[in-house]
């Protein structure tokens, strides 16, 4: 007999270690209808069928998506957050997604992102060589966060004014604040004003930069989107703003959080840690399976078009369906011993940049970052030690999974 299961996004457990329930799922229900009015998906075939059919599903009409949580008269685009989320590519269908996304991967190129790796290595180099000699450090603050918003900050061109360590942490605050509208649930006013105030300043910041830019270029990501235009035109200053917003609070959220995760699951199975200090060359496919195992994205949503079967099920036009890339990365169909963390492992590819037209544009970057940070640990410290029992997860929201503190020592 199947087992009852129920999916519920405020389960605190869900925060702590949400494998099991994934598992239960995948084992039971696969294709799951939430009492919350979405379907959710677990196996990787389903998963993956969904995040790369672009005729069946989409992201759908965001007001109407939005209004599902408040009520049909709530007003979503007066509301800063929610008016910048309804305009960023992540968010749209085609044809307006192809324009945008496809004017940034233009000014986002993979030659770009590899002529950075020097640039990425002295900054992982600089923050260790700070802390290297003081025999201990708290992960989270002093490396993961610093280091991939540091990457951003070079690869946009903010000058040391643009990018002090105030102006990092306003920065890094107004994102976190901002961002928990990704979570797609019913918000409190406060936590609306909160997220629109922040977006606000968000906007003035780098609207900024982007004006800067045009007077004074550079050989910099920012100048690249001023430059970038296709037969329909440039980017217009919000467009850039909202681009900008969304490539640095994914650069450094998702990145900080596949770092510290990735360092919790090697202390996990030290043997691993030791596999990868005895040869830093294996950080590239270690940063795959942190990706795999504990990954930073938990899942992402998509409309129905029209009434589609996923799973044996049949998903009418207009619902949702939460794919949860992390469940289908421990699906055993796929995996041999999803549960086990093994920096060696080949096979099938992960689900954590998703999949289609929606793919994640900054990948290749957060494979740099990955392979960097990790190779720089391993040789500079290759005696470090994670304190398992005062690691910490987020409590804040679903969508991203990550640790708030990290004690290290060696």
């Amino acid at each position: 007999m199947a087992e009852s299961v129920t999916f519920d996004l405020t389960d605190p457990q869900l925060k702590l270690d949400p494998y099991p329930l994934f598992k239960t799922l995948r084992e039971n229900d696969p294709m799951h209808f939430s009492p919350l009015g979405f379907w959710v998906a677990t196996r990787y075939d389903d998963v993956r069928a969904v995040l790369m059919d672009r005729t069946n599903f989409g992201q759908g009409d965001f007001i109407q998506n939005i209004r599902l949580f408040y009520g049909p008269d709530f007003d979503v685009l007066a509301h800063s957050a929610y008016r910048w989320l309804s305009e960023i590519f992540l968010y749209q269908d085609p044809p307006r997604h192809t324009r945008v996304r496809g004017l940034v991967t233009l000014a986002l190129t993979a030659r770009r992102v590899m002529e950075m790796r020097p640039r990425v290595q002295a900054i992982a180099d600089r923050l260790l060589g700070a802390v290297v000699d003081q025999g201990g450090m708290e992960v989270i603050h002093q490396f993961a966060y610093r280091f991939p918003t540091l990457v951003m900050c070079d690869m946009l061109g903010l000058s040391p004014e643009e990018a002090s360590d105030e102006v990092l942490a306003a920065l890094n605050q107004a994102i976190a604040d901002s961002f928990v509208v990704f979570e797609m649930r019913a918000f409190s006013p406060e936590e609306l004003v909160l997220a629109n105030r922040q977006m606000d300043f968000l906007q003035d910041f780098f609207g900024k930069v982007f004006a800067a830019r045009r007077l004074d270029p550079r050989d910099d990501l920012a100048t690249d989107l001023c430059n970038a235009r296709d037969e329909h035109g440039p980017l217009t200053d919000h467009e850039m703003a909202t681009v900008a917003i969304g490539l640095f609070g994914a650069g450094f959220e998702t990145t900080a959080h596949m770092i510290g995760n990735g360092l919790l699951s090697l202390a996990r199975f030290p043997d691993q840690w030791d596999k990868l200090v005895a040869n830093p060359a294996l950080a590239v496919s270690a940063t795959e399976e942190i990706l795999r195992f504990e990954s930073s994205l938990v899942g992402t949503n998509r409309t129905a078009f029209r009434d589609t079967e996923v799973g044996g099920k049949t998903v009418r036009a207009g619902e949702r369906i939460l794919t949860l890339v992390a469940a289908g990365n421990r699906d055993p169909e796929m995996f041999d011993e999803p549960d086990r963390f093994d920096i060696e492992r080949s096979g099938p590819r992960h689900l954590s940049f998703g999949g289609g037209i929606h793919f994640c544009v900054g990948a290749e970057l957060a494979r740099l970052e990955g392979e960097i940070a990790l190779t720089a640990l391993v040789e500079r410290l290759p005696g470090l030690k994670i304190d398992l029992e005062t690691a910490q997860w987020r409590q804040e929201g679903f969508m991203f999974r990550g640790l708030t503190r990290l004690d290290a020592s060696w």
